[in-house]
């Protein structure tokens, strides 16, 4: 089974690539949905991050309160590397035992979606990387938008991550997201052809 990474920065339109290739049938599995699950309430990561951060991480639901954790490691380095260090190898590790299960099942693509491969250093074990980019303008203006936020709060969280040149200079597929959605979509439909093509 050939595994493909897709990554790309905040609000370059990554989540739109991954929606487009499940429709031409490729199973992707998406790294946020799987971090959301290893820090459910009641998952060994949760508990982990409550007893090194406290529980001022929790919602009242008991649940990871996303929007302050959010804050929190946009202006505390050592809180993002806490973080990290307890979730990533849960995430990892979840996603590994479920792309054994598609290989079981004779999948000949599948796709591995997360927003922080390059800077975790896992796109390594990806022999395909396509990276979604775009125009820095673009992707604050579309960060600011989709979130409601302020352009000082929008570029902090962009800081969090590596700029957009160097993710595209690891990527084997670079999809560049400055144009129209049809543009968009001409481009991913190219470059799932080439790596099917190769597979």
């Amino acid at each position: 089974m050939k595994v493909v990474g897709l990554t790309g920065g905040i609000a370059t339109g990554k989540s739109t690539v991954g929606r487009r290739l499940v429709a031409l049938g490729w199973p992707v599995i998406d790294a946020d949905q799987v971090a959301r699950e290893v820090v459910a309430p009641g998952q060994p990561a949760l508990e982990e991050l409550v007893s090194l951060m406290g529980d001022g991480i929790l919602g009242e639901d008991g649940a990871l309160d996303r929007d302050a954790m959010r804050a929190r490691i946009t202006t505390d380095p050592e809180a993002r590397r806490l973080l990290e260090s307890v979730t990533h190898p849960a995430i990892v590790g979840r996603i590994l035992e479920r792309l054994q299960a598609l290989a079981v099942a004779g999948t000949a693509i599948a796709v591995v979606d997360a927003a922080l491969m390059v800077e975790t250093g896992s796109y390594r074990n990806y022999p395909e990387l396509i990276v979604v980019t775009c125009e820095e303008a673009t992707q604050l203006k579309r960060l600011m938008a989709r979130d409601g936020m302020d352009e000082a709060g929008a570029r902090r969280l962009i800081a969090t991550q590596l700029p957009l040149a160097d993710k595209e200079a690891v990527a084997t597929h670079v999809i560049r997201n400055d144009a129209d959605t049809a543009t968009l979509m001409r481009r991913v439909d190219e470059v799932a052809e080439a790596l099917a093509g190769e597979a």
